[in-house]
């Protein structure tokens, strides 16, 4: 999914107590508005966090990031691994009152891949019989492999087998909907808390646009007894001092650092580091006049120095990204992380990057070129567009970057239009596979946007989801080769692998984070 930048940070004022002494109010801190909660239509990380919270399909991910029952109390699969049929609880209930059926999720998933509804994500369902076909119009839609067999019984039929396709149910893009009530909001589904139908732990109460939202428990949901908060207040703040100023005042529960603040707090009891699977890179338009030449795009990712990014800018755990299949992800057949295998793709080389960057001016035929940097309009991401423009100016002769900073949802529109020269973006998981990561850059990936593609890594890509599919070597073999591929066509520029500092209190109990699909899940929290 499509990563913001900057930490997610989450404060808490104090508030009602529960039984026990726990309180029943947390308030959070975002660093960006929610773009839609239209599961068919979300991208992005802020979307797809929030539609975890307030939606819940067949499964979702539990505590120990393995899939739990939602929705579904069970699921039976066929020998060839082909067919999955999903027993529904019968006590699941939309927040208007409706139960929750069989029904909700084959509208749902057929929404997501009717054409006309131009759905970004309709590809992560592609391994669903006839899902892409209908998809581009080649069948009907009743011939897609999912079927209501009974109010609470789902039926779906796959291409090939897909090992980790109960997990998938528990992305945001798999969640089911109210077929009647999308029907009656037409266009503005998704869009206000009011036009939105929740089925999940909590609902939006209240949605206050570049502002904040308001998460309330739902009485409807059927595991309720066992979602602790009554409340979750989140606050748009895109500034970390702010949220510093929060814990100092001893109103932030947990604090996302940015570098300026780690040397401070990096002896504190409650500061904590980790790595996490999300990769942060420069997308680069190949339509557009210099990136249009492979020599260019190779020098521009040559020429930044992101090991002294990571160390100065970031100093919060974050490693120099030189691939883009993140360290630590996933471990193939043989146990070998992915990364341990096709090791580093890409280095920081001045000197190579500028006689690649003269070989372009010369074949291009042109001594000076400008290029806008798209950006995130966050403090955190300013310094480090000012940061890539120092390097990619010093590195290569000739060269302008002009930056321009933009509103989330608003950047997200540029780069899926391909109204950009270089793009500051990221990717999370959606799942625990590389094909999360390596999908992105076939030629019919809605999420590509750099206008790059190459008919062997497509074929591998392709021959890894389908004909390779039960050879799991060959599989895992098809995917390393595809990713030396990326590298040497270079549509992006990996820059890092993201890190988080940030400082917790011990008081807050439960607060869930994943390393794929949804950032965290709030249905175990509380605060004692």
């Amino acid at each position: 999914m499509r990563r913001r930048q900057g930490q997610q940070q989450r404060s808490r004022r104090p508030g009602r107590r529960k039984a026990g002494g726990k309180r029943a109010v947390l308030n959070l801190l975002e660093s960006q508005e929610i773009p839609s909660l239209d599961s068919a239509l979300a991208t992005d990380q802020v979307s797809f966090i929030v539609l975890n919270n307030v939606m819940e399909g067949l499964y979702r991910l539990g505590k120990d990031n393995k899939p739990v029952p939602g929705i579904a109390e069970s699921y039976e699969v066929s020998q060839d691994g082909k067919t999955y049929t999903f027993k529904l609880r019968k006590d699941a209930k939309w927040s208007n009152g409706d139960p929750v059926t069989a029904h909700d999720f084959e509208f749902a998933w057929k929404r997501v891949l009717d054409p006309k509804t131009k759905s970004e994500y309709a590809y992560i369902m592609y391994d669903i019989k006839n899902a892409e076909e209908a998809n581009t119009g080649k069948v009907p839609l009743d011939q897609v492999g999912v079927k209501a067999l009974d109010d609470y019984t789902l039926k779906v039929e796959l291409k090939n087998p897909v090992p980790y396709f109960v997990g998938l149910t528990a992305f945001g893009t798999f969640m089911p909907q109210n077929e009647k009530f999308v029907k009656a909001q037409g266009d503005k589904y998704g869009l206000e808390a009011n036009t939105t139908l929740y089925n999940g732990p909590f609902v939006l109460s209240e949605w206050k646009h570049e502002q904040g939202w308001v998460y309330t428990k739902n009485p409807n949901y059927w595991d309720k007894d066992n979602v602790k908060l009554e409340k979750v207040n989140v606050k748009v703040v895109k500034d970390t001092a702010t949220a510093v100023n929060l814990y100092e005042t001893k109103q932030a529960d947990r604090v996302g650092l940015t570098a300026e603040f780690v040397d401070k707090y990096k002896n504190d009891k409650n500061f904590h580091t980790k790595l996490d699977p999300s990769l942060y890179w420069l997308r680069m338009n190949t339509k557009k006049e210099p990136l249009n030449n492979v020599n260019a795009r190779k020098a521009i990712a040559m020429a930044i120095d992101t090991q002294a990014m990571v160390d100065t800018l970031l100093n919060n755990g974050s490693i120099p990204a030189k691939f883009t299949v993140p360290k630590d992800f996933v471990t193939g057949p043989d146990g070998k992380d992915f990364r341990d295998v096709n090791g580093d793709l890409v280095n920081y080389n001045p000197d190579e990057a500028k006689k690649l960057w003269e070989q372009a001016k010369k074949e291009l035929g042109k001594d000076k070129f400008t290029l806008e940097l798209l950006n995130f309009d966050t403090d955190n991401a300013k310094k480090i567009g000012e940061y890539v423009k120092a390097q990619l100016e010093q590195n290569l002769p000739g060269l302008t970057i002009n930056i321009k900073q933009q509103p989330f949802a608003q950047k997200l529109k540029l780069e899926s239009n391909m109204q950009y020269d270089l793009s500051f973006s990221a990717w999370g998981p959606d799942y625990q596979d590389p094909m999360t990561f390596l999908q992105l850059w076939t030629s019919t990936s809605p999420h590509n946007e750099t206008g790059w593609s190459n008919p062997e890594y497509d074929k591998l890509i392709k021959d890894a989801q389908t004909t390779l599919a039960n050879d799991q070597q060959a599989r895992w073999d098809a995917m390393l080769k595809a990713e030396k591929i990326v590298f040497e066509g270079m549509p992006i520029a990996p820059l890092y692998q993201r890190g988080a500092a940030y400082l917790q209190r011990e008081y807050v109990k439960d607060f869930v984070t994943h390393t794929f699909g949804a950032d965290y899940s709030l249905k175990w929290a509380y605060v004692e």
